[in-house]
């Protein structure tokens, strides 16, 4: 299920992407389904980057009026591997919560991102966020993860600062109204999360929907995600965008 809208992004034949912070390469995998457009992911992690590409492999055939590639490479966000003005458009989904000096990044992203280029940021979704550090607060709880969320965004805070890096803003939508419930759930139980009942029969629901995507499920979460949804996705784009 992705965060992203990628018909947001406007992609062209022949277009390249990064997904930075790819994770296991769910929207990596969105892109190559579109056929013809380049992706490449870039993640801190070794055994997500291995599983994006063994993902790939488990993909329908896409339509090959165009051939595009599609790869992944371990690497740090603050010193990408790139050639300034190098792609078309840029993911970062669900990457700068987990960012000290994020600011930094969206620096490193402006550099390798094409004057003309298009780019989509989705962080967490303030108050539903919030709910789950008060559910489960410190010393060791949700916010204190290893590798967990360090900040909680305000959207238009966030959109402040994108902007003030060089970006031209085009707009934001939420996602994943059906997810909230599911975090709330886990933290308000945290230290059971990992095997407690309730825990556990949610996330088969969610499974359930993502696998199946049943009309009423899908208008739930349509209903849901503008005010409860877990994602925010801020786009960005040149001046002349329509």
């Amino acid at each position: 299920m992705l965060t992203v809208r990628l018909k947001r992004l406007g992609l062209k034949p022949g277009d390249w992407v990064l997904d930075l912070g790819c994770g296991e390469g769910r929207h990596c995998h969105g892109v190559h389904m579109l056929g013809g457009i380049n992706v490449v992911g870039v993640d801190l992690s070794e055994a997500s980057v291995r599983k994006a590409g063994e993902g790939v492999l488990m993909l329908p055939e896409r339509p090959a009026e165009v051939v595009a590639a599609t790869g992944f490479l371990v690497g740090d966000a603050f010193h990408l591997p790139f050639a300034p003005d190098t792609f078309d458009a840029v993911i970062c989904s669900e990457v700068l919560e987990h960012i000290d000096h994020y600011r930094d990044v969206l620096a490193e992203i402006r550099r390798v991102l094409k004057p003309e280029g298009r780019l989509s940021v989705t962080v967490p979704h303030g108050w539903p966020e919030r709910m789950c550090w008060r559910l489960a607060p410190a010393p060791n709880g949700y916010p204190f993860e290893p590798g967990g969320h360090i900040r909680i965004f305000d959207d238009l805070s966030l959109r402040v600062v994108i902007t003030q890096t060089g970006f031209t803003y085009r707009g934001k939508h939420h996602a994943h109204g059906l997810h909230s419930p599911y975090w709330w759930l886990k933290c308000a139980v945290w230290e059971r999360r990992d095997d407690h009942p309730l825990v556990k029969l949610y996330h088969r629901f969610l499974v359930w929907d993502i696998l199946k995507r049943p009309l009423f499920t899908r208008a739930l979460d349509a209903l849901t995600s503008p005010f409860m949804g877990k994602s925010v996705a801020l786009y960005f784009g040149p001046e002349t965008d329509q």
